[in-house]
């Protein structure tokens, strides 16, 4: 299709919009990095990776130090940013590929079949963020991935609130920065891709040259550019309505799959390094520092071309946009975490990185930039968390939420004020890696693993104030706390509704184990 017949389209598309949003409502623009840590970006003290328009971001707005996800993986960190529910509450509270459907992880089977895409769905009837903002009258998107519902199931995109969508209905095709086909709205759109299976490695083919080796992992669409290419569509359109943009990226989880003109960039600048081969899941890489690195200042450098356009059109003043990551690092597929320092001041090795609920996996960078509103160059150490956000845009628009929320909004400090309402706790349940619980209460923080697994459960306090790496357990020494955190977990838990998301020690108590009762004797 031409490029004016897209735009044709998207007019098409947004022309019968309810206009009842203020004309001074903003623009909301919501970027969401896949795997990003704590300290990758330059703002957050990175040195090795360049993220210029990202870091001008943060100086043209207000950088956040104590942001968290709401959950250490991916699909239930976006189901709590949608509803606004933290993991006690929530019905998604863990990845699941709804495996009984049949052979969700053979990739072939995959294409020929759209049943077997996408991940666990939303409940009929869920009521997302995207579809408050539709219903005051915003044009609403989403760019890039989903996982949050199968292609033919009640919860794709479309049905949850988005007006428009294109890019990967299933986390488990996003494995491939180049494959076979992408979403646009509820219809598959092939690519010129011949796509390998994900997790395929290293040839071993003695006879095939290095280059032959590495050659079927970098192919022809590459899938952030044509992601890219949609959103700069829907910001060329003519509409003199308020949007809201999703840009739920899927860099820099892994394949290591880097644009040529950045990975070369990265190559000068590194210099040799060791070769991936595969060992540790995802495709291997020649060269997997530069690939990482040159990921992220590809995103950066789009990063910048967007803002460009917002000025060029005149909305940048009037437009939130909001910058953060779904989780911490990861330590799978050849990235390094340890040599970039990705989570700062964190550890970002497993066990502490993505997957789990210590500082590493759930700490987020997240920049605010809203130049009509926010001051530049500010600074916020408010402890704030992604099921945060639901209720901030609706404060900032004007919607009144229904029923409780586990959010609170975090506008006044947005806009300098010192009204600012503050979380007396926040709270993860993770079924998976061993099944965890975490609870952060001011400077204090709970931390539970091994829930699930066949190893003790731990009971670890720390006092994040003067351990933010988390290694001085000081769990017997205040048992009062730890009643404390006792309370707040009998009054938030609620048993997970699948089986698959149930801890069944927690349904016993916080404390049910012999490790506890042993602090009092």
């Amino acid at each position: 299709m031409s490029r004016t017949l897209c735009l044709l389209a998207f007019i098409l598309l947004f022309s019968c919009k309810k206009q009842n949003a203020q004309s001074n409502s903003p623009n909301i623009i919501y970027i969401l990095a896949d795997d990003l840590g704590y300290g990758d970006l330059g703002a957050y003290g990175q040195t090795k990776i360049e993220t210029p328009n990202i870091d001008a971001l943060a100086k043209s707005g207000m950088l956040f130090t104590k942001h968290y996800s709401s959950a250490p993986v991916c699909a239930p960190a976006r189901y709590m940013l949608l509803t606004g529910q933290h993991s006690g509450k929530a019905f998604i509270r863990g990845n699941d590929e709804w495996a009984d459907r049949g052979a969700v992880w053979n990739y072939k089977e995959v294409i020929k079949d759209p049943n077997l895409e996408g991940q666990r769905p939303m409940p009929v009837g869920t009521v997302t963020l995207a579809r408050r903002l539709q219903n005051v009258g915003y044009e609403t998107a989403l760019f890039g991935k989903w996982g949050l519902g199968a292609p033919l199931s009640q919860s794709t995109p479309n049905k949850m609130g988005f007006d428009y969508f294109y890019g990967y209905n299933c986390q488990r095709q996003a494995h491939t920065y180049y494959p076979v086909h992408l979403y646009e709205n509820e219809q598959r759109v092939f690519l010129n891709n011949d796509t390998i299976a994900p997790h395929t490695k290293l040839s071993t083919n003695p006879l095939l040259s290095e280059k032959e080796l590495y050659a079927p992992f970098t192919l022809s669409d590459y899938a952030p550019k044509l992601i890219f290419d949609k959103i700069t569509q829907f910001l060329e359109r003519d509409s003199k309505s308020p949007f809201f943009l999703y840009w739920a990226t899927p860099i820099p989880h892994n394949a290591l799959q880097a644009p040529e003109k950045w990975l070369n960039y990265y190559i000068k600048k590194f210099g040799k390094e060791t070769s991936y081969l595969g060992e540790r899941g995802y495709f291997p890489h020649k060269n997997p520092r530069a690939a990482y690195a040159a990921m992220i200042s590809y995103l950066d450098e789009n990063i910048g071309k967007l803002i460009e356009m917002l000025k060029d059109s005149g909305r940048y003043e009037n437009t939130l946009i909001i910058f953060t990551s779904d989780n911490g690092v990861t330590y799978s597929g050849g990235t390094d975490g340890l040599f970039f320092n990705s989570s700062g001041p964190f550890d970002e090795a497993y066990g502490r990185g993505k997957g789990f609920l210590y500082e590493g996996g759930i700490r987020v960078p997240m920049i605010a930039s809203w130049p009509a509103q926010i001051k530049g160059g500010s600074q916020s150490d408010l402890m704030s968390i992604q099921y945060d956000v639901q209720t901030t845009l609706s404060d900032i628009v004007g919607i009144e939420l229904d029923g409780p929320q586990d959010g609170i909004s975090f506008l006044p400090t947005l806009l300098s004020k010192n009204t600012q309402n503050e979380h007396p706790f926040l709270y993860w349940e993770f079924p998976e890696y061993g099944g965890q619980l975490a609870i952060r209460m001011g400077d204090y923080k709970l931390v539970r693993q091994h829930l699930k697994d066949t190893l003790t459960p731990s009971l670890e306090l720390y006092d994040l104030s003067k351990d933010p790496t988390e290694l001085k357990n000081i769990a017997q020494e205040f048992p009062k706390i730890l009643k404390e955190f006792e309370l707040i977990f009998n009054q938030e838990h609620q048993e997970a509704e699948i089986d698959r998301f149930k801890i069944p020690l927690l349904e016993k108590g916080l404390f049910s184990d012999s490790f506890f009762n042993n602090l009092n004797e």
